[in-house]
């Protein structure tokens, strides 16, 4: 699949960390993440952010993310949704940010 149709095919939303831990099980440093996406309910999800947030800093945090790819064990705990970020000069993950306050849930076209 090429072009828009590959685009479309992907369903991102904006969600709200609800709560993060350290997920101690994991081989590379890594946070348990629950996410608010409105009304497709509490979704989990594990995330390589530990370089550059806090459990503390991640919770009330807009992020964006793709709910249909299914779910995954990673180191003993589903992870439902895939957290988009962007690698910064030294590797570092960056969370892909939302500007403005939006309802969690929101589709990202």
């Amino acid at each position: 699949m090429t072009g828009p149709e590959a685009f479309e095919a992907l369903d991102l939303r904006v969600g709200r960390i609800v709560r993060a831990e350290p997920n101690e099980k994991a081989r590379q440093p890594a946070y348990r993440l629950w996410i608010d996406f409105g009304p497709l309910g509490v979704k989990t999800s594990s995330a390589q952010l530990t370089e550059l947030y806090r459990p503390e800093e991640l919770k009330g945090r807009l992020v964006v993310a793709a709910v249909n790819l299914g779910p995954r064990r990673v180191a003993g705990f589903t992870s439902e949704v895939l957290v988009l970020g962007v690698p910064d000069a030294e590797g570092r993950v960056v969370l892909l940010a939302v500007e403005r306050e939006v309802p969690p849930g929101g589709r990202v076209y």
